[in-house]
């Protein structure tokens, strides 16, 4: 594996001031939202030269198979740490830590931490930079494999003598692009562990998850099963030269404020809703009555879509949550067949 060279460090341009960013306000079009991005900003000792140094130090250069692309620019780490509100006494999981940097500013702003990191070289790395901090423990596991909650329930009782107000945990993490949905599919039902998950994702994966329009092909469901467990926000673009190595496509920073069970729309089971979301999809261009046939019979379907004052010839991709929630729960009474 090639090395990550002072050649190449010293043959990186340098990253260009610009001015002073815009405070954010929440919006949903997304003609507002380049107001907010974040171009490439005065490259910070920490962020810049000593990521390329720490991985260089170990002989690496990151793994395209991993989606790992380190974060170059001190602004954007802050903003990130900002936009969860990481207090003294927060618990905050982070994944992916590579080199460290988002980690120091969490650590700065008073949280102890809990890093899972999948590379061990970047887990061995990133331990050892922070060996003398109490606050912090890394994992070398795979994210999507580890279970969360036994390595937080301890730290979150000590963060909560520390800080009255958390109960709960947040994750605030510059994940690697390939892993978004899985991500976002195992954190955003822990209601009962995370109070926020603050990500930095794929620009068009961000957009895509907060505010997909209806009779698109981008609305799909994913976007049902963010808004039915988070109420998500677009923050703000960072572009891609704020990256090393450098992706094809820039990225975004969104929080999704996670809902606890008992703001959950309002279904007899999440996991027969859901089973009725995938029955909708997998024949996305096919109307309601047609690719629930399985679920319901096509006159049952109809009856619920007239009582919700929908078209008998409605397709998944022209109803919003809270008609899917309504047409569930519609199929739900007439006694048609889904999983408990």
């Amino acid at each position: 594996m090639p090395l990550v060279t002072t050649s190449l460090l010293q043959s990186l341009p340098p990253i260009p001031l610009s001015p002073a960013l815009p405070q954010h306000q929440s919006g949903s079009n997304y003609s507002n939202r380049g107001a907010f991005r974040v171009s490439a900003i005065a490259r910070s000792e920490d962020d810049y030269h000593a990521t390329l140094r720490a991985l260089n130090s170990r002989g690496r250069s990151p793994r395209k198979s991993l989606g790992q692309h380190y974060m170059l620019n001190s602004e954007v780490n802050e903003r990130l740490v900002a936009a969860a509100n990481v207090r003294e006494g927060d618990v905050v999981l982070e994944i992916g830590p590579g080199t460290g940097s988002l980690t120091n500013v969490l650590i700065n702003a008073g949280a102890t931490v809990v890093a899972i990191e999948k590379d061990p070289h970047m887990a061995a790395l990133v331990g050892e930079r922070f060996a003398g901090v109490e606050r912090f423990s890394v994992l070398n596991k795979d994210f999507t494999k580890c279970h969360i909650r036994s390595h937080l329930d301890s730290l979150m009782q000590r963060g909560a003598s520390v800080n009255r107000g958390s109960r709960y945990a947040k994750v605030v993490s510059n994940i690697p692009f390939n892993i978004s949905t899985d991500v976002v599919k195992h954190l955003l039902p822990m209601g009962d562990v995370f109070s926020e998950v603050v990500l930095l994702l794929q620009n068009e994966t961000a957009l895509r998850l907060v505010d997909a329009p209806l009779r698109t092909s981008e609305y799909r469901p994913i976007n049902i099963f963010v808004k039915f467990y988070s109420d998500p926000e677009y923050i703000f673009k960072v572009e891609r030269s704020n990256f090393f190595p450098q992706p094809k496509v820039d990225a975004a920073v969104v929080t999704f404020k996670v809902k606890k069970a008992a703001d959950y729309p309002p279904v007899a089971s999440a996991k027969a809703f859901f089973s009725l979301i995938n029955s909708a999809f997998n024949g996305k261009r096919k109307m309601l009555r047609r690719s629930l046939q399985h679920i319901c019979t096509s006159q049952k379907v109809e009856k619920a879509l007239t009582n919700i004052g929908l078209p008998v010839t409605a397709r998944p991709e022209e109803l919003t949550l809270d008609q899917f929630v309504r047409l569930h729960n519609l199929i739900v009474e007439e006694q048609c067949f889904l999983p408990s």
